[in-house]
């Protein structure tokens, strides 16, 4: 038993290391152990208040951002619909402007973010960018990289490494590795603009939030446009792939029936 299971060690560990040469992002993660870091980290979200205030008393609030969040999730492109969580929460935040979604679908909107923008297809754009942060397990493939080959081993021959029950908390270092690489920003994008190319939803929202975005960077020079670019940049090539990606589609109009605007800004006044 000893000796197969040595040589299982090397066969795994010589597959692991042609994998990784050939350049292939591996992920040695299930999608329920995605599920279980998303629900460990909710909870420790959720048990800190100073850090992630959950909006509390304005469940209206909350039901928009799930009911445009759950258009997007019907759309045929996504995946994961029925495994992972898909679950939403709102942020009391109002100097924030982003989102984020942890492994597994939990998926946190800062009510800055929801101030910020101004109709229903760049929300839409911006959960499905989240959403399918999550379908292309952008922060598992991250996590198996960061912890190295020795724990895709272990997992591959099925033991519990002890550091395994670290990756949660270290997650929620300041959100460290669920900060986006420019290519996982921009095969979010790709997706998003699939996910929405079969809802009521102009695909490309997002271009909204993109232009906003850099008119208040050259306003402000810090701050909470800042902190958004540090986990989710924003190069120009980013922008540029957004609207080749339009134009391949057909280059959809944005129409007021597709954009919203009108029942988005009703909801902003309904925000805290």
């Amino acid at each position: 038993m000893k000796r197969f299971l040595q040589s299982h060690y090397l066969a795994t560990m010589f597959f692991l290391l042609f994998i990784i040469g050939c350049g292939v992002a591996l992920n040695i993660f299930p999608d329920s152990e995605d599920v279980k870091l998303g629900s460990q980290l909710d909870k420790e979200i959720r048990a800190n208040s100073k850090e992630y205030p959950i909006l509390q008393g304005h469940p209206e609030v909350k039901q928009y951002v799930m009911n445009v969040g759950n258009q997007v999730i019907a759309s045929p492109e996504i995946k994961k619909r029925g495994i992972y969580a898909y679950q939403y929460e709102i942020i009391h935040d109002d100097k924030t402007i982003n989102a984020f979604c942890t492994p597994g679908g939990y998926i946190y909107v800062y009510t800055g973010l929801l101030k910020f923008i101004d109709n229903e297809a760049t929300l839409a754009g911006i959960l499905g960018h989240e959403i399918a942060h999550a379908e292309r397990r952008h922060a598992t493939t991250r996590i198996t990289k960061t912890y190295g080959i020795q724990i895709a081993l272990a997992f591959a021959l099925g033991e519990k490494p002890s550091q395994i029950a670290e990756i949660g908390a270290n997650l929620l270092g300041g959100l460290a590795l669920l900060a986006n690489s420019r290519a996982d920003e921009t095969e979010s994008d790709e997706y998003s603009l699939k996910y929405l190319s079969s809802t009521k939803y102009y695909p490309g929202g997002v271009t909204y939030f993109f232009d906003k975005i850099q008119k208040e960077q050259g306003r402000q020079g810090g701050g909470t446009v800042e902190r958004l670019l540090s986990t989710h940049p924003l190069p120009p090539d980013r922008i540029e792939h957004v609207k080749q990606l339009l134009q391949s589609m057909g280059n959809p109009q944005p129409t007021e029936n597709k954009l919203l605007s009108k029942e988005y800004q009703d909801f902003k006044k309904k925000l805290p």
